[in-house]
């Protein structure tokens, strides 16, 4: 056991003991931001924004064009679903024919948001949509084209545009765009969120 009556070591002994503490009570952060760290975090945050944004832009886009080309023939249009890869260019389709035959509208949407619910845990997916037709109103024959989209960043919605098909050509009207309860990435709560729906 070290002699504590040099001056020296009690002196280094006493610093050490009362520095430690007060370093590392100045280190300890107050639970509270700065502005500028504030304003940092909005920015980090508004990218990432960004970047889902067009990622699901990307996604929509291609199945739209896809999916366009179902609605000018005579044959029912089913649901249809495609993925965003996690290296945000490589779109695929989702193929259940095999696992839906015969199964309505409906059924499949329900297998198309189950199967990519299934994807994305994975961790492979960065976004989904799932694109079908509807009636705008139940005592009406006008068309919607109706688009679920979710992103893994935290973006979730349905895109509602009306069309014609005229001489073999589709004519879209102006789109309405809403919110809709996470079914793919994340897991919405119970209260509130299945009711939009």
């Amino acid at each position: 056991m070290p002699y504590l009556g040099n001056p020296l070591l009690r002196a280094l002994l006493l610093i050490f003991a009362i520095g430690v503490p007060m370093a590392s009570a100045q280190a300890e952060p107050s639970g509270e931001l700065t502005e500028e760290q504030e304003m940092a975090i909005k920015k980090e945050l508004s990218k990432y924004a960004v970047l889902g944004q067009q990622h699901i832009i990307y996604l929509s886009k291609h199945a739209t064009d896809e999916y366009t080309e179902t609605l000018t023939d005579s044959k029912p249009n089913m649901p249809s679903a495609w993925m965003l890869l996690d290296d945000g260019k490589t779109i695929k389709r989702i193929n259940i024919d095999e696992q839906a035959q015969g199964a309505p509208a409906q059924i499949r949407i329900i297998m198309y948001r189950a199967a990519l619910k299934s994807l994305a845990q994975r961790g492979k997916v960065h976004a989904a949509v799932i694109l079908y037709t509807g009636k705008i109103k139940e005592d009406s024959d006008d068309q919607a084209l109706v688009i679920e989209f979710e992103h893994r960043l935290g973006i979730s919605g349905n895109k509602v545009i009306p069309y014609q098909v005229e001489n073999g050509k589709v004519t879209y009207s102006e789109p309405v765009t809403g919110e809709k309860p996470f079914q793919i990435f994340h897991d919405s709560k119970a209260s509130g969120a299945s009711s939009k729906n």
